[in-house]
């Protein structure tokens, strides 16, 4: 009888600790990370009730974890920046993408963020559109990170109309990344990842959806009376105009471009349709989330910062965006309850940077804000540099609101590159635009507030940064003579969404500030996989269950 209870008692403590070991080694079958491109926080909150009860954003907030003072913490808060720090938990100075575009200091030339001359297109005649990979990011991302956690048996698929916002999510390991190409209206890849297109996305590519989208034209989705009571007016000469010059205001004629220019469907919000429509296809053809072991499916949406750009954060375009959106997220998220099952996938939707108010709506509200360019500043300071130094070139480039001096030229004149820099600063500090210039290199020691200086610090690599960070003024942004942008260490580009939701998160929501580098660390927690190589963030714990 003692024997017969003695391996009673032990099949039970067996069968009590594999039930635990399940319960802590369990994992969703599908994680979904979505970045909407140029998402404000307050945009959450600011359409809330406009939100459908059906939609994505609600849905989130209402099930899922929201961490409500999630900021960027680098300069400059750019698209490829974003989503290099999303998926790496790291910052420039460590990943090496300080910019959608740089001066590079060792090459001297300007660099796209995924430029990769040694691959070819796929998918398309268009030959530069597809000369793209990860190669240019120096670390690990979480995407990479799952793959090797399980000898490369999860599938990771990135998709996206950008470029950047396919590729660096999907990280250097990827099973694929798709982007658009807006000239012959596909989604395209590239041999780093394939020789040639996987027969679903040509099957998808080949119903030219888009021309179907076009002959929908674009017209606002909600009364009238909505866009005047959240909305500055319809027709403003500050916005810009990507359908024509003629298309000033709602409806807008789409059908023309149908078959002719694939490029005007980004600035609508048929763009993040077309994503979400893929994705969906990416799920059912690659059978993500039947896997013995977690897929991971990327998706950044871009519409919105193309929309964002070109008409602001208080149009009615931008507003009938985020309307749309929420909806073609809820439709994605009832569909992957019934192809993965709900509660077996997770999610995270984050931003890769929000925006500024345009200059000019503010400036009609009695509010800061101004305008600047690149160009109009390189000009301006090597004129400035001839007169000081008899050199016109000295400045090789500016970009992302760094000034990199042409250190070959500097030597070769034998100047002293500290009194260089000083000079410039002092020139630049006379603008009325600028509020401070920090010498990068030696950004610890400035005088300015410790976040800003951490910002700038986390932002700086030496080979790919520039010598100078200009820091303007309150609502001054580089954006042309009409529409809007971002780039900048206030909150209205820093602060961003995050909302975690689904298998292994709880309800509710955060107040205290976390960073945009966390969610790596928790997403790699959520998986009990190692965070990647150049993580700096901390696990948000109040998330997880």
């Amino acid at each position: 009888m003692k024997k017969i209870i003695f391996l009673l008692l032990s099949a039970f403590i067996v069968i009590g600790a594999f039930a635990q070991t399940t319960k802590t080694n369990a994992k969703p079958k599908l994680v979904v990370g979505i970045v909407i491109d140029q998402m404000r926080w307050d945009y959450l909150y600011r359409f809330n009730d406009l939100y459908k009860s059906t939609g994505g954003f609600k849905r989130l907030l209402n099930e899922g974890f929201s961490c409500e003072n999630t900021f960027v913490p680098y300069l400059p808060t750019v698209t490829a920046c974003g989503h290099t720090c999303v998926y790496t938990g790291s910052v420039p100075a460590i990943h090496g993408i300080t910019g959608n575009n740089w001066f590079d200091n060792n090459l001297q030339r300007m660099v796209y963020c995924v430029e990769d001359k040694t691959v070819q297109t796929v998918g398309s005649s268009s030959v530069s559109e597809g000369q793209m990979s990860p190669n240019n990011v120096f670390v690990t991302t979480i995407t990479d990170e799952l793959r090797l956690s399980n000898n490369f048996k999860s599938k990771v698929i990135g998709i996206s109309l950008k470029d950047r916002g396919a590729i660096i999510p999907a990280g250097h390991a990827a099973n694929a990344a798709y982007w658009y190409d807006a000239k012959s209206g596909n989604f395209i890849t590239s041999t780093y990842y394939m020789q040639n297109l996987t027969g679903w996305v040509s099957q998808f590519n080949q119903k030219k959806i888009i021309d179907s989208l076009y002959g929908l034209n674009w017209n606002i989705s909600l009364p009238k009376s909505v866009y005047e009571k959240y909305c500055d007016a319809d027709d403003n000469a500050y916005e810009s105009k990507p359908f024509g010059k003629e298309a000033l205001t709602f409806p807008y004629d789409l059908s023309a471009f149908k078959g002719k220019d694939y490029s005007k469907i980004a600035s609508t919000p048929y763009g993040n349709t077309i994503v979400a429509e893929l994705a969906k296809q990416a799920v059912s053809a690659e059978q993500l989330g039947k896997n013995t072991v977690t897929d991971f499916l990327a998706v950044s949406f871009s519409s919105t910062d193309y929309v964002g750009h070109a008409f602001g954060p208080n149009s009615w375009e931008l507003l009938d965006t985020y309307v749309r959106l929420d909806e073609t997220l809820g439709n994605f998220f009832d569909y992957l309850d019934k192809t993965v099952g709900k509660n077996q996938y997770t999610v995270f939707l984050t931003a890769d940077h929000a925006g500024a108010h345009v200059p000019e709506f503010l400036q009609k509200h009695n509010l800061p804000g101004g305008r600047w360019d690149d160009g109009e500043i390189k000009k301006d300071l090597n004129e400035f540099a001839k007169q000081q130094f008899g050199q016109s070139n000295l400045i090789a480039a500016v970009a992302e609101h760094d000034v990199y001096i042409n250190h070959p030229l500097l030597d070769s004149l034998k100047l002293d590159a500290k009194n260089v820099l000083q000079t410039i600063s002092n020139y630049l500090l006379k603008k009325d635009i600028v509020l401070n210039v920090v010498d990068k290199k030696h950004a610890a020691e400035a005088a300015i507030p410790s976040k800003i200086k951490e910002m700038v610090i986390n932002g700086y690599n030496p080979q790919r940064s520039g010598d100078l960070q200009i820091i303007v003024k309150t609502g001054v942004m580089d954006a042309g003579k009409t529409g809007m942008s971002h780039g900048v260490w206030n909150p209205y580009d820093s602060h961003i969404p995050l909302l975690f939701y689904g298998f292994g998160i709880k309800q509710g929501n955060l107040t205290k500030e976390t960073y945009m580098t966390d969610i790596a660390a928790t997403i790699a927690a959520l998986l009990h996989i190692q965070m990647p190589s150049g993580s700096i963030g901390k696990v948000i714990g109040e998330a997880i269950k």
